[in-house]
């Protein structure tokens, strides 16, 4: 069997430009050329190889719960939760609670939050 690494995410969105805007402000994400196609597919670069492609789909509307998430990993959680405070972006623990972390059974604290689309995110500190 072959060996695997994360490539990228993909998300459908209504508007690229305020997605793009949103994941640029809240984690500070590069924007990279696609260079797969000449489409509307805007790239974001995670870190040095991981990529979000962020695909136009003004008519698509997003139906999903918390259980369907990505999950990103900092060493500083508090102070990301001050900067989402600061982007007046409402974060909650795994129940709901708002503006409350969570810390699961292995000691990792986690929050989630929603994009612009409904997206859920979680950010956790398992780094």
């Amino acid at each position: 069997m072959p060996n695997f690494s994360f490539d990228h995410i993909a998300i459908s969105v209504k508007d690229v430009d305020e997605s793009i805007s949103f994941y640029k402000k809240v984690f500070d994400f590069k924007e990279i050329a696609n260079t797969a196609s000449t489409s509307k597919t805007r790239w974001l670069l995670l870190d040095d190889k991981i990529q979000l492609h962020v695909i136009p789909r003004p008519d698509f509307k997003v139906v999903t719960n918390k259980a369907v998430h990505f999950a990103l990993s900092t060493k500083n959680l508090v102070s990301f939760s001050e900067h989402l405070e600061g982007l007046n972006i409402d974060f909650s623990d795994w129940i709901g609670s708002v503006n409350k972390d969570y810390v699961r059974a292995d000691g990792v604290l986690q929050i989630y939050f929603q994009d612009p689309n409904g997206y859920w995110i979680e950010v956790n500190n398992a780094v």
